[in-house]
């Protein structure tokens, strides 16, 4: 029966984690659109109070739908808990956020999609740093992973630049993000998501005035870009990922949430009516066969 709940869990937290991917995947839409409106830091500062704000009808929702029995030290070693968790995710999220946004703004989204992707890569790095034991089919799973993602989104007669590199050390602090979110699968994930926005956002801050001039006009023409980034991309999805992470490893939730670039593409033909040749189906049929793969038995070692 253990083993069952275990075996549930982690479906449900797999299965919350596809859902992330394919909400990012289709927020790459959304973060190209708002470039044209105003700066990256307003808009990664907009819509990450708005993916806050989201998330506080549901915690006072949790919070008085049943009496809190707890003591006052338990109360307190919680809170401090969050705070711990809000902050040190918040920081390695606004910079992996900040790098990508901007870089968007000089870099094609299909490049920008399979180097950011990469993260997939410095997670089983850093997790291998750190003494973990990665099984060897995973390791082919990031292989397959990162094959796929080259022939689906990268394209070499589209040149380098300094940004290629910011966006690669911008994938490093993704892959930070996944394994500090990882070290906090103990605290609330809809209380610490919402924190760990709050920081983003005040983080952002600091940019924005210093760099930019956002208007009022210019934020009401973002305001569709802008309510999904902040809604969906940041409220309900990076709370989906803490949720999925509590119950899955974190390499095997790098290789899901990769997934974004097949989303990305797809939404990219259904919405922007472009059309995926042969590579880019190939890259596809990939990065789903090395999820597969990795899903196909958990090893104690993983």
């Amino acid at each position: 029966m253990y083993n069952v709940a275990i075996m549930k869990n982690r479906l449900s937290g797999n299965i919350a984690l596809f859902i992330t991917a394919l909400i990012w995947g289709l927020g790459f839409v959304a973060q190209r659109a708002g470039m044209e409106f105003i700066g990256p830091f307003t808009f990664n500062a907009i819509r990450s109070f708005l993916g806050a704000l989201s998330l506080v009808p549901l915690i006072l929702w949790v919070k008085y739908s049943k009496p809190d029995l707890r003591t006052d030290k338990r109360k307190y070693v919680q809170r401090v808990g969050l705070a711990r968790a809000g902050i040190s995710c918040g920081i390695a999220l606004f910079v992996a956020m900040s790098i990508q946004q901007y870089c968007m703004q000089f870099v094609g989204a299909g490049k920008a999609g399979f180097i950011t992707a990469l993260y997939i890569i410095f997670v089983p790095i850093i997790s291998l740093l750190r003494g973990s034991k990665i099984a060897k089919r995973v390791g082919f799973s990031v292989f397959l992973s990162v094959v796929g993602l080259y022939l689906l989104c990268f394209h070499p007669d589209g040149g380098y630049s300094i940004y290629d590199l910011w966006l690669l050390i911008g994938a490093f602090f993704y892959g930070v993000h996944i394994l500090v979110v990882d070290n906090y699968t103990k605290v609330h994930p809809i209380k610490a998501s919402c924190v760990q926005f709050l920081v983003v956002g005040v983080l952002s801050l600091i940019p924005m005035f210093w760099l930019e001039t956002p208007s009022l006009a210019t934020l009401l023409d973002c305001k569709v870009p802008l309510l999904y980034s902040g809604i969906l991309a940041c409220g309900v999805a990076y709370t989906l990922q803490m949720f999925g992470q509590k119950h899955t490893f974190p390499v095997l939730a790098s290789l899901i949430l990769c997934l974004e670039s097949v989303f990305a593409v797809v939404g990219g033909a259904m919405i922007l009516g472009e059309v995926m040749n042969a590579r880019e189906i190939l890259g596809c049929v990939l990065m789903i066969s090395g999820f597969i793969i990795a899903n196909t038995k958990v090893e104690q070692k993983f």
